[in-house]
C-alpha cells in the first residue's frame, strides 16, 4: 500500500469513528434512561466484583462440592446465543434469501455482544485474575492442543475476531457508500458457520470429557448444546427485530421473522428429542449414574431445590415448541413473543442450573451441597449482562442509521451511488 493510500484510509476510518461517536452521543430521553440504567448495573457489578477480588471466591456460594456455579452457567448459555448467528448466515449467504440477508448483520452484532459477555463471565470466575497472563503465549503456557480449555480460549477469541471484522467492514463500507468486498466477506462468513458449531462443541467437550461426572459424560451433549443454541439466540433476535421495527424506520419483512420462527421450531424439536433420548437412557437403564438426573427432576434424600426449575424448563420448552410448530401461532405476534420468552427462559434454566448443579451434585463422596447464587454473584452477573446490552445498543445505534442511509459520508456515497444496494448492508 502506498503511503498516500494508507494515510487516506486512516483519515476515512477516522471520519467513520468520529461520526459513530457523535451518533451514540445523541438520543432521546428513552435512550439516555436506558443507558443510565445499564450504567448503574455495571457500576454495581464492578463494585461487587472488586469486593470478590479482595476477599476471594469464598464470597460466592461456590465451594469444593460445587466449584462451578452461576458464572459458568451463564457462560455456557451465552456461548449458545453467540453460536446462533449461523441460523441467519445459512439462509442469507448459502441460499441468498433476501429477507434474511437484510438483517443478518444484527445477528453478527448479537454474536459480538454474547462473546464479550462469555469472556467476562470466565474472567470473574477466575479466583486470581491477576494470573490470567499465564494463558497468553509466549508469557505463559496455554497447553495447546492437549488442553480442551485451550481450544475453548482459541475458538471463542477467533469467533469474536471473525464477527467483529466482518461487521466492521460491512458497516464501514456502507458508511462510505460502497458495497462490501465479496471476495473478503463471503469466505469469512462461510467460515463462521463451522466456527459457530465449533465454539459450542468445544464447550460441550469441556463437560463430557470429565469421565468422573456421569451427568455430563454423554456423547450427545454437543448436539444438545447446538440444538438449544439455535433456539435461544434467535429468540432474542426476534424480540430485537420487533423493537427496531417499532422504534425506527427500518423495515423488516414479516417473512424474515416467520422464517426464523420456523427454524426455531425445528431446533426446539431436536432439543426436546435429544433430552428425551438421554432421559430414556438414564431411567430405563436405572444404573447408579441415574442419581444425578433423579436429583434434577425429582430430588434426592429430601433435597428438592432444583425440582421446580427442572419442570419449569420442561414446561416452557414444550410450550415454545407447541407455539412455533403451528404456522398460525408463529405468525401471530402475541403468541410469537410468548414463545420467544418461553424459549429464552426454558433454555436459560436448562443450560444454567440444569446443567451445572446436577453435574456436581451429589459430589464424589455422596454429599449434597445445595447451591444458591449469592447477592455478589447476582450483582456481578447483572453487571456483565449490562455490559453486553450496552455494547449491543451502541452498535445498533450506528448500524441502523447506516442501513437506513441516514448516516453516510455524503461525498463518498455520491461518488459510489451506483455501487451500493442499501439497506442491504450484508
Amino acid at each position: 500500500m502506498q503511503p498516500e493510500s494508507a494515510v487516506n484510509s486512516i483519515r476515512m476510518f477516522g471520519g467513520f469513528a468520529r461520526g459513530s461517536l457523535k451518533l451514540i452521543l445523541r438520543g432521546n430521553r428513552m435512550y439516555w434512561t436506558w443507558l443510565a440504567f445499564l450504567g448503574a448495573l455495571i457500576v454495581s457489578g464492578a463494585l461487587a466484583y472488586s469486593r470478590q477480588v479482595e476477599i476471594g471466591l469464598g464470597l460466592t456460594a461456590m465451594r469444593d462440592q460445587v466449584s462451578w456455579g452461576f458464572y459458568i452457567g451463564n457462560f455456557t448459555f451465552l456461548v449458545g446465543v453467540a453460536a446462533a448467528a449461523v441460523v441467519l448466515v445459512i439462509p442469507a449467504y448459502i441460499y441468498d434469501w433476501k429477507p434474511i440477508r437484510e438483517i443478518v448483520i444484527y445477528g453478527e452484532l448479537l454474536a459480538i455482544s454474547a462473546i464479550t459477555m462469555c469472556l467476562l463471565f470466565v474472567l470473574v470466575d477466575i479466583g486470581r485474575p491477576d494470573r490470567f497472563w499465564h494463558l497468553i503465549p509466549p508469557f505463559g503456557f496455554l497447553n495447546f492442543p492437549s488442553s480442551i480449555l485451550a481450544w475453548d480460549v482459541l475458538v471463542l477469541n477467533l469467533y469474536f475476531i471473525l464477527n467483529f471484522s466482518v461487521a466492521t467492514h460491512i458497516l464501514y463500507r456502507a458508511f462510505h457508500g460502497k458495497h462490501y468486498i465479496k471476495r473478503l466477506v463471503v469466505p469469512l462468513v462461510l467460515l463462521s458457520v463451522p466456527m459457530a458449531v465449533g465454539i459450542h462443541t468445544v464447550t460441550a467437550f469441556l463437560y463430557n470429557g470429565l469421565a468422573a461426572r456421569p451427568y455430563w459424560n454423554s456423547s450427545i451433549l454437543a448436539p444438545q448444546f447446538l440444538a438449544s443454541a439455535f433456539c435461544s439466540g434467535p429468540a432474542i433476535l426476534l424480540i430485537v427485530l420487533q423493537v427496531l421495527r417499532r422504534f425506527t424506520r427500518f423495515e423488516i419483512q414479516d417473512a424474515a421473522i416467520w422464517k426464523i420462527a420456523e427454524l426455531m421450531a425445528y431446533a426446539m424439536f431436536l432439543n426436546l428429542f435429544l433430552h428425551g433420548a438421554e432421559a430414556f437412557k438414564e431411567f430405563y437403564s436405572n444404573t447408579q449414574h441415574l442419581l444425578f438426573t433423579r436429583y434434577w427432576y425429582f430430588g434426592v434424600g429430601g433435597h428438592h431445590t432444583l425440582v421446580p426449575y427442572a419442570w419449569t424448563a420442561v414446561a416452557l420448552n414444550l410450550l415454545a415448541f407447541g407455539l412455533f410448530i403451528s404456522p398460525a401461532a408463529r405468525r401471530n405476534f402475541l403468541t410469537l413473543n410468548i414463545g420467544c420468552l418461553a424459549t429464552y427462559a426454558g433454555v436459560y434454566i436448562e443450560k444454567g442450573m440444569g446443567l451445572i448443579i446436577p453435574g456436581l451434585t451429589p459430589d464424589t463422596l455422596g454429599e449434597i451441597y445445595e447451591y444458591y447464587p449469592t447477592v455478589t454473584e447476582l450483582r456481578v452477573a447483572a453487571g456483565i449482562f449490562a455490559v453486553g446490552f450496552l455494547l449491543f445498543t451502541l452498535m445498533l445505534k450506528v448500524a441502523v442509521p447506516i442501513s437506513l442511509g441516514e448516516f453516510l459520508d455524503k461525498k463518498e456515497a455520491a461518488a459510489h451511488a451506483q455501487e451500493v444496494d442499501l439497506p442491504c448492508t450484508v
